[in-house]
């Protein structure tokens, strides 16, 4: 309960949201069979780090804007340091310390986890943390802690962007949501005077636009990697997410198609 208090009301980035990818991560381990491979304390971290007070003002506007939460930690990652620190204050709680009888070394391990794969949700290092992951799923060893630390980063990038690995009348509802998240933040930009992104922009970008290049160059790439290492997971998550893709490439022809009557009108 005193997670779910802590989260805002927002359209996506919501406490929903944050029981969906606790419930991937969950599905994840279960199907990857990761409590047979990685010791319980790693997995128990990677089920913990879902303790985030969310704004719906995501990174770029946060730095351009000079908000307080940039300005609190220097313009790196600053919603993701935040939901560090509430994560903490949570568990400061004596009645919300899931870790209340553990010793203190082993809380120093799970404390320096959970930092870790907050901070790996942050989409900048997207690319960086995808990369490392590749250099080590053709030869990877799980008695090597940077193997594994590379791992559950990946885990829970792809936990944390997994709505469209659900089935389609689940996942198409929550895109509607974020692009009314989007739409809101780039609205404050514009009055503000701030740089907009394309992809948030109400009059640039289209439900099936915004999912097509995501779906393409971001989950698709990621999820055929930890196939790799992980195959139990083609057939339930990757398959669909190229589903995904088929629908929403069939979408955009229908808008183009509608588009196009529309001017010759």
């Amino acid at each position: 309960l005193c997670v779910q208090e802590s989260y805002r009301n927002n359209p996506f980035h919501n406490f929903r949201h944050c029981f969906c990818v606790t419930q991937m991560m969950y599905g994840m381990i279960y199907l990857c069979k990761l409590e047979d491979k990685i010791y319980q304390i790693n997995a128990r971290t990677e089920l913990a780090v879902r303790y985030n007070d969310i704004c719906s003002l995501v990174r770029r506007y946060q730095i351009n804007a000079r908000t307080e939460l940039a300005v609190r930690y220097n313009d790196i990652s600053p919603l993701e340091n935040h939901h560090c620190a509430v994560a903490f204050k949570i568990l400061s709680n004596p009645d919300c310390n899931i870790f209340a009888n553990v010793d203190k070394e082993t809380w120093k391990q799970i404390r320096q986890g959970i930092i870790t794969l907050i901070l790996a949700t942050d989409m900048a290092r997207h690319g960086e943390i995808l990369e490392s992951f590749k250099q080590k799923v053709d030869n990877f060893d799980y008695t090597n802690e940077e193997h594994v630390a590379a791992l559950k980063m990946i885990l829970i990038k792809c936990c944390d962007i997994s709505n469209e690995v659900r089935p389609m009348d689940v996942s198409e509802p929550w895109v509607d949501c974020l692009l009314e998240e989007y739409f809101m933040q780039s609205d404050r930009e514009k009055a503000e005077g701030l740089p907009v992104a394309p992809f948030m922009d109400r009059d640039k970008v289209t439900k099936a636009t915004a999912q097509i290049g995501f779906i393409k160059f971001v989950l698709i790439p990621m999820f055929e990697t930890v196939a790799k290492l992980f195959p139990s997971i083609e057939d339930c998550m990757v398959k669909p997410l190229r589903d995904a893709r088929d629908y929403y490439e069939e979408l955009k022809q229908m808008d183009d198609a509608m588009a196009e009557v529309g001017t010759t009108r």
